[in-house]
């Protein structure tokens, strides 16, 4: 994909999120990384507005080079970018958004878990065979401000200790503000955010009751589909 594809991309991705309801007002981004630097959409632009010319055009660095200013979240999508890429996930895309049912279920388990973190827990546990292939282990990284450096240390932690254990992830759920997934492409990426959300949406209608599916369960995708779990 060249960097007009990916500009495009970018535009008809964003427009689809916004139209269908998994991103609203200016919230969430979308970023591609290029052969020499990255795109990334605008500060505080409305995803389903997007135009290809004025998404910001960002270095190697990640020092702007045109476009309007980019969003503050590029250092989390450039350490994204940089640990995933000696794994068997690596990115190519990143999208992140404020998805209604991914941020119910982080509101719900911070307040069962009484304020206490455990690095390295799952947002949700396998509950359908295609959230086990799709998108694989969720971690749920403790809250800090939008654009936090430390987030961007966690969330780097977090694919290095999967890809150590042999399951690579494509997602992390940031505490109180949304899910970042990647990809290879901005659709590749889409589509993982999707059935992402739509699990989410699952487990909030089932209950925390449900069970999940065993060890069994989870061997067979594993050795029939290649699962990362």
């Amino acid at each position: 994909m060249d960097e007009a594809q990916a500009r495009d991309e970018i535009c008809r991705v964003g427009r689809s999120l916004f139209e269908r309801g998994y991103v609203h007002a200016t919230a969430g981004n979308i970023s591609v990384r290029l052969a020499d630097g990255y795109l990334i959409t605008p500060t505080d632009a409305c995803l389903g507005a997007l135009q290809p010319e004025r998404l910001a055009r960002l270095d190697a660095d990640g020092q702007q080079l045109s476009g309007d200013r980019g969003s503050k979240t590029i250092v989390l999508h450039r350490r994204i970018y940089a640990a995933s890429e000696a794994t068997a996930a690596p990115a190519r895309c990143v999208i992140h958004t404020h998805s209604t049912h991914l941020v119910a279920c982080s509101l719900a388990a911070a307040s069962s878990a009484g304020g206490q973190w455990t690095e390295g827990a799952d947002l949700l546990p396998p509950i359908t065979p295609y959230f086990v292939m799709k998108v694989g282990h969720v971690p749920h990284i403790a809250y800090h401000r939008p654009g936090a450096p430390e987030a961007a240390e966690a969330v780097a932690r977090a694919i290095a200790r999967h890809a150590a254990a042999g399951h690579p992830i494509r997602a992390v759920m940031l505490a109180r503000l949304g899910p970042n997934v990647w990809h290879e492409t901005p659709a590749s990426a889409m589509a993982t955010l999707e059935e992402l959300e739509e699990t989410a949406r699952l487990w909030q209608l089932s209950g925390p009751g449900i069970t999940p599916l065993n060890a069994t369960q989870l061997a067979e995708l594993r050795a029939t589909f290649g699962a990362a779990w």
